[in-house]
């Protein structure tokens, strides 16, 4: 199948940078969003607007959505204005958005009677892996469907990994935020320990980013918690609801995870104390330890 015609829905930090890349690589792409405002630039640079999902999925080869919540998710899938209604028999449902394993199970199990193909690939690489279209992007579905997506998901992304049927995606995905959530912890504390030392914290930062203790969110992220720019590459909203979920996965499989539930305790504390907080990038995390 020729993939031509893209719906994307959700042009948030991320999906925005992500539908760009897509009309950059030359794909046709009608978009939906809540505040058409925030799609001004990709409407100015060819994109075409739509009124509703189901608008961005009639007539599309592929419709992705890069969403915040599951809740959001199911929003858009069900009902006779969804996308498992109104998409064209043929067509792929993409969602991107980090969710639920078990809901990505239950789209693929209602879109395959219906002739459809659903694949979830959540992405990691945070406001500037989108950018730059280096994103890794985990992959669960049929492979074969993965395979056709390949040339959209290159559009995308760097590290393009297929991980097995519905729902993979998502448990990689998991996996990947349950790395984060320490090393935020790590990263954090190292900078908040050099501080209290005297030391000159952007040299510290220089130094061991360069050793053992090298990490993409420490290269990325320590910069950005020494300067105080707390604004989101990813919001600490959308963090706490991954972890909520890897948590509850992790206790479905009956495995015990003590660093993954300190970072949500800490996330949490902090967005109790700072109003707002839950609106800011996760390095903000920082401040939990500052103010001590």
């Amino acid at each position: 199948m020729a993939i031509k015609t893209i719906g994307f829905i959700g042009t948030g930090v991320m999906g925005g940078s992500m539908a760009a890349n897509l009309l950059r690589a030359g794909f046709s792409l009608q978009i939906y969003t809540r505040t058409q405002a925030k799609a001004a630039a990709l409407l100015a640079a060819g994109a075409a607007w739509c009124t509703s999902p189901r608008a961005a999925a009639e007539d599309a080869d592929v419709v992705i959505s890069m969403l915040g919540y599951p809740v959001d998710v199911e929003e858009i899938y069900w009902g006779q204005a969804g996308l498992l209604a109104s998409a064209k028999k043929g067509a792929y449902l993409v969602d991107m958005t980090t969710s639920s394993p078990l809901l990505a199970r239950k789209i693929a199990t209602v879109a395959s009677p219906k002739g459809l193909h659903a694949l979830d690939a959540p992405v990691s690489g945070g406001d500037i892996g989108a950018q730059n279209a280096t994103l890794s992007i985990m992959v669960g579905g049929e492979e074969t469907a993965f395979l056709e997506l390949r040339p959209v998901f290159e559009a995308l992304g760097k590290t393009i990994a297929y991980f097995g049927p519905a729902g993979s995606g998502q448990y990689a995905k998991m996996s990947n935020q349950i790395a984060i959530a320490s090393n935020m912890i790590g990263v954090c504390e190292a900078m908040a320990y050099a501080k209290k030392a005297g030391l000159d914290p952007q040299l510290v930062y220089q130094t061991i980013a360069a050793g053992a203790a090298g990490s993409w969110s420490l290269s990325n992220l320590g910069p950005r918690m020494l300067s105080g720019d707390y604004s989101p590459g990813f919001f600490i909203k959308h963090f706490i609801k991954d972890m909520h979920l890897a948590i509850d996965s992790a206790t479905e499989m009956k495995l015990e995870l003590p660093g993954l539930k300190l970072a949500e305790k800490l996330y949490q504390q902090l967005t109790t104390d700072s109003e707002g907080a839950e609106d800011l990038g996760t390095q903000a995390l920082i401040e939990w330890y500052l103010r001590q």
